[in-house]
């Protein structure tokens, strides 16, 4: 079959119909996330023809956007099939597979890891790998990715903050009262509270409303700095660059020598699909993508497409993460969009300790629907009264590479995923401190949540990157060690997960990979 008509100029850049067994492309980018859609983008123009494809559709735009009952209790975007734990037990993974990924729902927080998450960090209970590139390599494609995610920020008010080249492309979001007085609060007590990296569309003819349904919810009115709004739709302005949705990539295919892959076996409709082109690119995520390099075995990779190390899946880690709820009832909380806030005096060594423990910062406003979801039992006048009162951090901590931790196959054909968290004395101290925090700032009721593998949105390290094929999957480009044509951009290329949201990294080098990696066949 002819594919010629796809890159027509009068063919839509989404292609919806039937499209024939075979597909021909330059550059067949796997995933419409965060690394792939940006990649897209930064690969367009190129005179290269690019083939985006996405297992699962564009996320609708409707009223049940907005309701807490439809996204948390009844989970209405959850789409992606469940997972097996260690144990053998399922459970619905926290992504979504849509155009632009779990970026669809995420809360938009875009910092840029600090300088030293790129070096060994020793922590209480073992060191944080290096990476086999610098922040100051980088840092130029940071400016790159903020302008493009639309990032609103203020400099200086970090006492972590790395070097920047340049401003934030816009100013910070300002906080609204409650969120402003909760700072001053923290600045009596010594801290540093600073204004949170948030990539959304505000400002002057900007859609964002700052509404209370952005952290955790898709967007209705587009605002939201996602892979979709500023990686996958600009980059489809371009003419040779397509889009199949639904359409599922299985397994990849090599020529005998194992050094090429030559093919992406797909399932689009029910049909076997076969996509051909010069270069592969993975952007699943980072379980997804470790599961299809272990799905595409073949007498040249018997253990998995470019396994000779032994690491692929291996390495896996998704932070420790707690939530924590703090409540006066001498005072409401009014406040309509919460996510303006972030306090990093324990990022480092020092204030917290002898060795590092993370990052705290507000969740988007807690309403009593998405609580039900979490406590079903309790009733729903109870939780009502109770959010109306709160207000509500995210408590961060990095989760240490450890190679019994892995995406592995199970008998049943599912992925499962092997993970014990490490890390943990430091996670620990860190919501303890986050406790101390909260009470000394007025707070009489301070309740935290924990969670495990299930909330897995900032999933990583699972094809690290190094300079040694020994030790890693992937080169400093994202590259395969083994198959000269083979790249993956999500999170799965990072060799240690640092204590900050990874989105804005991964799309720095995604456009590091398309300007620098030689990617273009």
């Amino acid at each position: 079959m002819s594919t010629a008509g796809l890159w027509s100029a009068s063919s839509p850049a989404l292609v919806t119909g039937e499209v024939g067994p075979v597909v021909d492309c330059d550059v067949l980018i796997i995933g419409t996330g965060m690394g792939g859609g940006t990649l897209a983008r930064a690969l367009a123009g190129s005179g290269a023809r690019i083939l985006l494809v996405e297992q699962g559709g564009f996320l609708p735009r409707e009223p049940q956007n907005w309701s807490p009952s439809d996204v948390f209790e009844r989970r209405r975007y959850k789409n992606a099939p469940p997972w097996e734990d260690r144990t053998g037990r399922t459970f619905t993974p926290g992504v979504h597979q849509y155009v632009g990924g779990s970026t669809k729902v995420y809360g938009a927080s875009l910092p840029r890891f600090r300088e030293e998450d790129f070096t060994a960090v020793e922590h209480w209970e073992g060191t944080s790998a290096a990476w086999p590139f610098s922040y100051a390599d980088l840092e130029p494609h940071y400016a790159v990715a903020e302008q493009w995610y639309r990032v609103h920020g203020s400099p200086g008010a970090d006492p972590t903050e790395p070097h920047r080249s340049g401003p934030y492309p816009f100013p910070a979001l300002g906080h609204e009262p409650y969120v402003a007085d909760l700072a001053e609060r923290l600045r009596r007590q010594g801290l540093h509270p600073y204004p949170l990296a948030m990539g959304v569309d505000r400002g002057e003819g900007g859609a964002c409303v700052r509404c209370r349904t952005c952290d955790g919810f898709p967007c209705l009115v587009g605002a939201k700095s996602d892979a979709e709004t500023c990686g996958v739709r600009p980059a489809l302005e371009d003419g040779r660059v397509r889009l199949l949705t639904g359409t599922r990539v299985v397994r990849l295919d090599t020529d005998p020598s194992g050094r090429t892959v030559v093919a992406a076996r797909a399932e689009r409709g029910g049909a076997p699909l076969e996509l051909r082109a010069g270069t592969f690119v993975v952007g699943a995520g980072a379980v997804e993508s470790a599961a299809l390099l272990l799905r595409s075995q073949s007498a040249a990779h018997p253990h998995g497409l470019g396994n000779s190390s032994g690491l692929v899946g291996r390495g896996y880690m998704q932070h420790n993460n707690t939530a924590l709820l703090a409540v006066d009832m001498r005072r409401p909380n009014p406040t309509w969009f919460q996510k303006t806030l972030a306090v990093n005096d324990y990022y480092r060594p020092g204030r917290g300790g002898p060795y590092p423990l993370g990052n705290i910062q507000l969740l988007g406003k807690l309403q009593a629907a998405m609580l039900k979801a979490a406590r079903p039992r309790l009733p729903r006048p109870l939780l009502r009264t109770v959010t109306a009162h709160s207000v509500e951090w995210w408590v961060m901590s990095e989760d240490l590479p450890h190679d019994d931790n892995r995406v592995v196959l199970a008998p049943s054909g599912r992925i499962r995923v092997h993970w014990s968290p490490t890390n943990t004395r430091a996670h620990r101290e860190l919501v303890a401190r986050a406790r101390r925090m909260m009470r000394r700032a007025g707070y009489r009721f301070i309740a935290a949540d924990t969670f495990g593998v299930e909330t897995n949105s900032h999933q990583c390290g699972t094809l690290r990157a190094g300079e040694d094929p020994a030790r890693s999957v992937l080169d400093p480009y994202c590259r395969s060690h083994d198959v000269r044509n083979l790249f993956v951009v999500d999170a799965s290329f990072l060799p240690s997960s640092a204590a900050m949201n990874p989105a804005l990294t991964i799309a720095a080098q995604a456009i590091r990979v398309a300007r620098e990696g030689e990617v273009l066949p």
